[in-house]
């Protein structure tokens, strides 16, 4: 199957598949084969303001808060971002709001045309990066918002020169593909950079040499969380502080982690766009994201949703757990509906929910790279564990067994979220 009238009968399933199938793999680092398409396809120099934000962690929440603070001034921001968890849609964004189907089957037929007349194949990832980029031209997006897939220096986003380089921090996640040390890993992220930017650095941890490396290379301006700009949350847990050179600011709390929207402020006060106080709040209220400690009353049951997946993740989740559990008392237990992939740190990531977890509801996952339920047996030895044929029937028996006080965490790995949203879409 070979689409390419945009004028025909395919459908974005069609489309997508179409792309899963043209290259020899799915994820192939390197811009060599996208640049040329790029190039022809007229997106290289954005007429945009473009934010890069690239991280082991946080990605997701950072663009999301960028991007509604952007919308609340009033600016037109293609969003960018991946993965998605039920539809495809949900990568793009224009004002807020997911592109339509035929939006994309229009880039997608525009991109196709232009990889043709290159003679190139490009992978999944390439080709409905470009299709986001190609929108985002076409639409007149006065600020790009845009997420990084894997890494940084090789990733299809990386075609586009940022104004703005944002990393959130370094953990060691996707080996594989971007080496076994976190200043490996900071290598490939500081890709990003680019001479004279502003860029930050969101990590907890000591700044890496290969970030610090890159910013004296490109003479980039680099702004460190607790070194260059502050946030603290005020005692009334409602409201933080914000404080960098010549700046304090009084905001309230929003539904994404601080450390995050924290980094998403700092982000847009560097720059140099107008952006009024009013704007950053409302923003900072408007920004959601499914899936990163997510909550919602279901059945009168408090469930947290997070998709953490690796130990600097799922430390970020216990961080928030543990300062939502000391506002809200009433919570004397935390069960968990939990399962994982095959190839993530399993022992790691239990051994860290153990300090807070005791009651374990598990299945195997509906997928290829699920972990078998015996190895989840194995990393939770000496927990209180139930084994389930499926995630639906763990969640929906933690639903109907627990009782008000004790709170329900759904996480382990987007594929354990996406099975009880799929359970809950059924039950409506």
């Amino acid at each position: 199957m070979k689409p390419h009238d945009p004028h025909s009968k395919d459908t974005l399933t069609t489309w997508l598949d179409y792309w899963s199938h043209v290259h020899v793999t799915g994820i192939d680092l390197g811009l060599e084969r996208v640049i040329p398409v790029a190039e022809k396809l007229g997106v290289m120099q954005p007429d945009a303001k473009v934010f890069t934000v690239a991280g082991t962690n946080g990605k997701g929440s950072t663009t999301t808060t960028l991007a509604a603070i952007l919308n609340a001034q009033g600016y037109k921001v293609g969003l960018y971002q991946s993965p998605h968890i039920y539809r495809f849609n949900e990568r793009v964004k224009l004002a807020g709001v997911e592109v339509d189907d035929q939006t994309l089957i229009d880039a997608f037929v525009l991109v196709d045309q232009a990889r043709r007349e290159c003679g190139l194949s490009l992978s999944f990832f390439e080709a409905t990066t470009l299709a986001a980029f190609v929108i985002f031209k076409q639409q007149h997006c006065h600020v790009w918002v845009l997420e990084v897939g894997l890494g940084g220096r090789l990733d299809v986003v990386n075609v586009i020169d940022p104004d703005i380089a944002v990393i959130t921090n370094i953990g060691l996640d996707h080996t594989d593909w971007l080496g076994d040390s976190i200043e490996k890993i900071a290598f490939e992220k500081a890709g990003i950079i680019r001479p004279n930017i502003p860029v930050i650095f969101a990590g907890q941890q000591q700044l890496p040499q290969a970030v610090q490396d890159k910013v004296t290379e490109t003479q980039a301006h680099l702004s460190v969380l607790n070194r260059d700009y502050f946030y603290q949350l005020n005692d009334d847990g409602q409201t933080w502080s914000f404080a960098s050179s010549g700046t304090t600011l009084q905001l309230p709390v929003g539904q994404l982690a601080l450390d995050n929207i924290s980094t998403a402020v700092a982000a847009v006060l560097l720059s140099g766009i107008e952006i009024s106080q009013t704007a950053i709040a409302q923003g900072i209220q408007q920004a959601a994201l499914q899936g990163r400690f997510e909550i919602r009353q279901i059945q009168g049951k408090t469930v947290v949703f997070d998709a953490g997946h690796n130990p600097h993740g799922v430390e970020f989740l216990l961080k928030q757990l543990r300062k939502f559990l000391k506002y809200n008392k009433q919570y004397t237990e935390v069960v968990a509906v939990f399962s994982m992939l095959a190839d993530k740190d399993i022992a790691s990531v239990t051994d860290l929910l153990k300090t807070t977890v005791k009651n374990w509801f598990i299945a195997n996952l509906d997928v290829p790279r699920a972990a078998p339920v015996q190895q989840l047996h194995d990393a939770l030895h000496g927990q209180q564990v139930h084994e389930f044929g499926s995630i639906q029937q763990a969640f929906e028996t933690a639903l109907n067994k627990c009782n008000n006080n004790q709170l329900i965490l759904v996480c382990g790995s987007f594929h354990t979220l996406e099975a009880v949203w799929e359970y809950l879409e059924q039950c409506q």
